[in-house]
């Protein structure tokens, strides 16, 4: 008798079947979206439980008549409303039979092939656990916005999460496939009741049982963003303090989970991903809050900030994160709002005044000497460079075949600052401007590169020469202006021509642009096309600036929106392709400089609507 191969007793297996489990509550406007994107995947999804965290609206019903004509869907309804995610998640691990089991909120969808991709890599890798790609979709716009995209570029098999720290920036539990026998022997769960960012403290379990990991490049998730929602998801209302306090709570454990699971490293990680993701986000929108918050923000802050030791702060102690973090910790009340704003941009900018102690080492300022010394070894490609930006629409008639055509072009001063010297050291050269659109991040408008020419000595308004020289806009940008915070690709760009700025004379400098000049600036001049941005209708479009320096070396940065008379107001510019197009410089959350382009009849009608729509809300 021949031996039975190998090969023989896996094609006598079972396929390995996977639980979805979706959480609901008054959600009857999506929940079955989320749940025949989950039946959808064929074969592979042998059960979905859905979880209905005692709604009001419905939902429950829905879902029932759903699953009288599909029998892979199983419903259960709690008698209490937990107030959370985590209790509901718990419900549906509890009542799984599959080998394998993921979990969908509500509100958003697996795409096609999904669960396909995360099984056949778990199986392929003996592996426990499985992620792969989350996109963000704002709604109603459908731009779409990876999560942790560097994570989820390759196919990889991680044996042990400490190999890869990267691991904890991910914190959905949404984007991954668990092993339901490792969850279970390992009491890996939610926390329970009302604890908003449960999958922070949930994620740091899973990895303090140290599973072997397998990553895929694959589309897995789809997560809907609906800012303009009557009900906001818990992560996206952070207008409460509590919300902070509940992160910050969370990031707490998620530290102590693996710090006594004997995951020094991923700890240590924790606390770095919580200053650069977390504490900059929530700085960029400091200046949309009241007083009250605000205090009781930077108490919580400090108090959290208070159990980082020397080890947490020396690691990249130049990062920006790390910056705002002393400055936090350093003054006891809040203070210097609009610099520490744009610190937190992404990317980073350090803007005037550049103060220096008593010895010459670089201080945040006098007021407050956080040492910045750490920013002489940084590289100028990571140096959190300060670029001034005013924009200003002008018109250019130009006669071609007997027709009389405007050129809508749009004037772009930019100023350079040097930082301690390292600018000079570098030696910017030229400067391009990238236009990219908001909603379409694959559409660049690129300007070509233009020389940075030195600002003489001496050339700085009076009285702004100093330490103390710095006049950053106080007030707060309206809601819902939050900045681009990824660069795409170009397609089908389109130069716009530009022209270089010769040195500054004497008080010559944009209008606003208050700050030090210790050690010289650099300024340069580009002419915008409006005509190219207004092409593809209304949008919004972010500067992104790339400089370039004598070595090669490149830095890619936003610029500061200068304030002042006749700057971010809206402009009505005559158009002979569009009869007219709406033109509003505004800055973004993070101070960034962004432009509105409404084009036409339509563009007119659409700002209408919108300023409607704010004022009824």
């Amino acid at each position: 008798m021949n031996a039975e191969t190998e090969t023989d007793r896996d094609a006598r297996k079972p396929p390995a079947g996977v639980a979805v489990v979706v959480i609901g509550y008054d959600d009857a406007a999506h929940v079955t979206d989320a749940v025949r994107s989950a039946l959808a995947q064929g074969p592979a999804v042998r059960e979905v439980v859905a979880v209905d965290d005692c709604s009001t609206d419905g939902s429950a019903g829905l879902l029932d008549r759903l699953a009288a004509s599909e029998p892979r869907l199983r419903v259960i309804r709690r008698r209490a409303n937990s107030g959370g995610c985590g209790t509901p998640r718990n419900t549906g691990l509890d009542a799984v039979t599959s080998p394998y089991v993921m979990f969908l909120d509500s509100d958003d969808v697996l795409p096609p092939g999904a669960v396909d991709a995360l099984l056949e890599a778990a199986e392929g890798a003996h592996a426990e656990v499985a992620g792969g790609l989350c996109v963000r979709r704002e709604l109603p716009s459908g731009r779409e916005v990876p999560w942790e995209p560097r994570l989820y570029a390759l196919h990889a098999v991680v044996p042990r999460p400490a190999r890869r720290p990267r691991l904890v920036h991910d914190t959905l539990c949404v984007n991954k496939l668990y092993r339901t026998g490792f969850l279970r022997a390992h009491g890996i769960r939610f926390p329970e009741g009302r604890f908003p960012y449960e999958d922070v403290v949930f994620t740091a379990r899973v990895l303090a049982a140290a599973p072997r990991i397998a990553l895929v490049p694959d589309r897995v998730y789809v997560w809907h963003v609906r800012r303009s929602a009557g009900r906001l998801s818990i992560s996206l209302d952070r207008s409460g303090v509590e919300n902070w306090r509940a992160r910050t709570e969370a990031c707490r454990q998620a530290y102590e989970v693996l710090l006594g699971a004997g995951q020094k490293e991923l700890a240590r990680a924790v606390r770095a991903k919580f200053l650069d993701h977390d504490l900059r986000m929530y700085v960029r929108e400091l200046g949309l809050r009241d007083a009250a918050y605000r205090r009781a923000w930077w108490e919580l802050t400090r108090a959290h900030l208070a159990e980082y030791d020397a080890d947490d702060w020396a690691r990249n102690p130049a990062a920006p994160g790390r910056l705002v973090g002393r400055v936090v910790l350093a003054s006891p009340e809040p203070c210097d709002l609009p610099r520490l704003r744009e610190l937190a941009a992404r990317p980073a900018r350090l803007c005037p005044p550049y103060a220096r102690a008593a010895d010459g080492t670089p201080v945040w300022s006098d007021a407050l000497p956080v040492s910045l010394e750490p920013l002489r070894a940084r590289p100028v490609r990571a140096l959190p460079l300060a670029v001034d930006a005013e924009l200003r629409p002008c018109a250019r008639g130009t006669r071609l075949r007997l027709r009389l055509r405007l050129r809508l072009r749009l004037r772009l001063r930019l100023r350079l600052h040097e930082l301690y010297g390292r600018v000079a050291q570098a030696g910017p050269e030229s400067v391009e401007a990238e236009w990219l659109h908001r909603d379409d991040g694959g559409v660049v408008v690129r300007d070509t590169a233009v020389p940075l020419a030195p600002c003489p000595s001496g050339s700085e308004p009076a009285g702004t020469a100093g330490s103390e020289a710095v006049a950053l806009a106080q007030g707060p940008e309206p809601a819902g202006r939050a900045g681009s915070r990824a660069v795409a690709l170009a397609r089908g760009a389109e130069p716009a021509g530009a022209v270089a700025l010769g040195p500054c004379a004497r008080g010559a400098e944009p209008a606003g642009t208050a700050g030090s000049v210790r050690g010289g600036a650099w300024s340069a001049e580009v002419a915008v096309d409006l005509a190219a941005l207004s092409a593809l209708g209304a949008g919004t479009w972010d500067l992104r600036l790339r400089i370039r320096f004598r070595d090669g070396v490149s830095r890619d940065v936003s610029a500061h929106a200068v304030r002042g008379a006749g700057l971010l107001r809206r402009s009505a510019v005559p158009s002979v392709r569009h009869g007219v197009v709406l033109v509003q410089p505004y800055a973004t959350h993070s101070g960034a400089l962004a432009l509105r382009v409404a084009p036409g009849v339509r563009g007119v009608l659409s700002v209408a609507r919108a300023r409607l729509r704010r004022l009824l809300h």
